[in-house]
């Protein structure tokens, strides 16, 4: 059976996650969302006193038990839904707890929001989300702040035409397409003036291969702020979803370096799903 992850802090970011992969979950018909905490001591951190525990381990677990069921009651408050929500709460590292659970409940999404709780800097992306992203063998699904579920009717795949057939997770997207039927667009952004490549050119005929059956667009354009273009993209064809490979010094790269540009995470309200190869 499979199941969608949810990571939480109890934040209404992660409660926004939360009611946006339960109706994920709904229209692909997986049957349970996971609602997973991962707690850990806090010590302290004044560099001139000795490394020490500043709450005993059972005072954390009790502190953390009760924000899942507040947090449990909260989601199923929310939402009317069939899907079996489950709530999963331990002490472990978020990342590797994550990926344990991944396993132990067969999860085909990670689905996560951007921040924390309280207010964050424009110029960063919250550490927890672009460190699972990054790390995860799940597809990762990063949901802007103010994002509300839409179906998926309109899919872009932003690919940077580089190695497509070795890095391209081709199951995993054309699974998505079948089940939802949505359109695909496949979108390269150059910068700098550069134009197209016989690179690019090359490797643009290995992905009309890959995904000739479902007849996608193809849209070259150019211009000095990657996120930019393709905020303004996504805001002119009504995507629903941005489908991203990280690859080092690549288009994953540039949406979540520090910059002064707005990054596209926190200025658009279409979810981005980092899928690796």
């Amino acid at each position: 059976m499979q199941t969608i992850l949810v990571p939480t802090d109890f934040s209404v970011t992660a409660r926004n996650a939360a009611l946006y992969a339960i109706q994920l979950a709904e229209d692909l018909g997986i049957p349970k969302v996971i609602l997973y905490h991962a707690y850990q001591l806090p010590v302290s951190v004044d560099p001139m006193l000795p490394t020490m525990q500043l709450m005993d381990i059972n005072e954390i677990k009790k502190i953390a038990e009760e924000g899942v069921d507040n947090f449990l009651k909260q989601v199923k408050a929310s939402i009317a839904t069939e899907v079996v929500l489950e709530a999963v709460n331990e002490f472990n590292v978020l990342d590797t707890g994550i990926e344990q659970v991944c396993e132990n409940y067969n999860a085909r999404f990670v689905v996560m929001g951007i921040t924390g709780g309280g207010k964050v800097e424009e110029v960063l992306v919250g550490s927890n989300t672009t460190a699972i992203a990054r790390k995860s063998k799940v597809p990762v699904i990063i949901i802007p702040a103010e994002c509300k579920y839409t179906p998926l009717e309109e899919i872009v795949l932003a690919c940077d035409f580089k190695k497509v057939a070795e890095t391209t997770p081709v199951q995993a997207i054309k699974a998505l397409l079948d089940e939802t039927k949505a359109k695909l667009f496949i979108l390269n952004v150059t910068e700098g003036g550069r134009g197209i490549t016989p690179e690019v050119s090359q490797e643009s005929l290995m992905i009309e291969t890959l995904f000739q059956q479902y007849q996608p667009s193809y849209h070259f354009l150019e211009g000095d702020d990657f996120t930019e273009v393709i905020n303004e993209f996504s805001s002119k064809h009504e995507i629903d979803l941005i489908i991203t490979i990280p690859k080092k010094h690549g288009m994953f790269e540039k949406l979540f370096r520090r910059s002064h540009t707005k990054m596209l995470a926190f200025h658009s309200h279409v979810p981005l799903m980092v899928v690796h190869e």
